[in-house]
């Protein structure tokens, strides 16, 4: 191996991605929570804590963009302390390890797959508050919802995530 391979291999890249997904069915009696926002819908969003899709999403592109263990290896849901947490609590663990790897987050691009409610009415709010919790300007969070059409999943939230962190190190 020359000396160009083995410095690549040692130094840190300027830029990572990480891709996150995440999927949760809605039941009666739950409110629904996305993107650290709350719904007016009839019904929520199950899971063992909060069920925010988006978070969930975010939290693990963010991890897999530092190579670090997913979300369910960091807060199991066998773990009875983290039922019904606050998925803002999942996002922040996911932040310090992106900044303790010297990275920091450039800009983030979601898709949400649901059928109800619409997201267009809250998609300011939504960007917003998940810009405010990765400390990022809102026009660094990319945000679209789409509707499962054909696809039978009239019953269930699903959300992908692409995250872009930055090398905030430069040695």
């Amino acid at each position: 191996m020359n000396r160009e391979n083995t410095n690549r291999q040692t130094a840190k890249p300027a830029i990572r991605i990480g891709h996150g997904f995440d999927s949760h069915e809605f039941h009666d009696g739950i409110q629904l929570k996305i993107g650290g926002v709350v719904l007016a819908h009839h019904r929520g969003l199950g899971g063992h804590s909060d069920g925010d899709v988006l978070l969930h999403a975010i939290t693990d592109a963010l991890l897999g963009a530092v190579a670090a263990p997913d979300i369910g290896a960091l807060f199991p849901p066998s773990d009875p302390k983290w039922k019904g947490a606050d998925s803002a609590v999942f996002l922040r663990e996911a932040l310090q390890r992106v900044e303790h790897a010297g990275y920091a987050v450039a800009n983030i691009d979601s898709s949400l797959i649901l059928a109800a409610p619409k997201i267009g009415p809250h998609a300011g709010k939504i960007r917003d508050r998940v810009a405010e919790l990765l400390g990022v300007p809102a026009d660094c969070v990319g945000l679209k919802a789409k509707t499962p059409e054909g696809l039978n999943l009239d019953n269930t939230a699903i959300a992908h995530v692409v995250v872009l962190i930055e090398r905030t190190d430069r040695t």
